[in-house]
């Protein structure tokens, strides 16, 4: 007779795997912060997180309104100079992959 075992852990998992898609899907705006996490950032940039980067642009963001003030090719001139993405949406693009693999895992 053949026996199965682990089947309970494969089950724990796969509602956890349900679970963290189920939450992703009904994610639509994320502070900035959280996608360009300090493990991203020190991976991708010289900056620990988001506030040393907004810092270093000279930019002056405090609020949305500073940052939607900037224009797109400033910031991604700074961008370009001081990782290895070509833009801005690049950037965050790659960071929002990297947050959902996490949220993913089981």
């Amino acid at each position: 007779m053949l026996k199965i075992t682990g089947l309970d852990e494969l089950t724990r998992k796969l509602d956890k795997l349900a679970s963290s898609a189920e939450k992703l899907h009904g994610t639509h705006q994320m502070p900035i912060g959280e996608i360009l996490d300090p493990g991203f950032l020190s991976s991708h940039t010289r900056f620990t997180n988001i506030d040393e980067l907004f810092d270093a642009s000279g930019f002056g963001v405090q609020s949305t309104e500073d940052f939607e003030a900037i224009p797109t090719e400033k910031l991604d001139e700074f961008v370009r100079s001081e990782s290895a993405f070509d833009t801005w949406q690049s950037m965050v693009s790659e960071a929002g992959k990297a947050w959902a693999l996490k949220q993913l895992k089981f």
